[in-house]
């Protein structure tokens, strides 16, 4: 059996019996997805009480007003600091994944919008740069990132620990990733449905879902052993894929 890159090279008959024990397993995470988006759907929901405002293109605007109309809002919680000169690579990776879909989710019900703590004059200027136009307001001076634990205060960061993740964590930084769903009924009155945090947002990567189809996959096999080792803002890609060390 000769290999390749040290993968072994099959006959067609052997190929398929392995994909066909693989599609097995497939199958059965399919399911048990359905199952556990069933659960997520189920969660009770928190009544939201405070009223938050942000800073947009218009000026001031609620979090009622972000729904544009719609009962269903997804907030991603961008990275980018109040002293940050521009957003994470991170979160710039998902926030060029975003925008694909939302005819699909606008007639489905569902609205989108970004939210930093940074000035909105930063964000702005970062938006255009990178060529966005989804919804994008900020929380600069205010208390909604803090209340769903994406920003950290000073002490919070010199102590080295922080709520996140519904638990207690190390962090070394004053801002990391999340997002947040929200539902308003006919009344106006807006309830949290849902959170994730970290990887949990994976699953919006429709880059990493096709490099998981990829016999190199993610490849990130850099010092992080995660995005940060590959990922660029889309205007700082040197041209050519990255150097593979997968047969060196």
């Amino acid at each position: 059996m000769e290999k390749i890159m040290q993968h072994p090279i099959v006959s067609q008959e052997s190929w398929l019996a392995a994909r066909k024990e693989l599609l097995v397993k497939e199958k059965e995470l399919t399911r048990q997805r359905d199952r556990l988006s069933e659960a997520r759907r189920a969660l009770p929901w928190v009544r939201i009480s405070k009223e938050y405002v942000f800073d947009g293109p218009e000026g001031e605007v609620t979090l009622a007003e972000l729904f544009k109309g719609r009962s269903q809002l997804v907030v991603y919680h961008f990275m980018f600091g109040p002293g940050w000169e521009v957003g994470c690579s991170g979160c710039s990776f998902l926030a060029d994944h975003v925008e694909g879909p939302f005819l699909h989710l606008h007639h489905h019900d569902v609205s989108f919008v970004a939210v930093s703590r940074a000035p909105y004059r930063k964000i702005a200027a970062f938006q255009q740069r990178m060529g966005w136009k989804f919804a994008w307001v900020s929380s600069f001076g205010r208390d909604f990132n803090y209340d769903f634990h994406v920003s950290f205060t000073e002490e919070e960061v010199a102590k080295g620990e922080g709520l996140y993740n519904f638990g207690l964590q190390k962090i070394n930084t004053d801002e990391l990733p999340g997002v947040s769903v929200f539902y308003k009924d006919e009344e106006g009155e807006i309830f949290h449905t849902y959170s994730t945090y970290g990887r949990g947002a994976d699953d919006l990567l429709g880059a990493y879902m096709f490099l998981d189809l990829t016999p190199l996959g993610r490849n990130e096999t850099g010092p992080n052993g995660d995005q940060q080792d590959w990922v660029r803002l889309h205007d700082m890609y040197i041209e050519g894929p990255i150097a593979s060390s997968c047969c060196h």
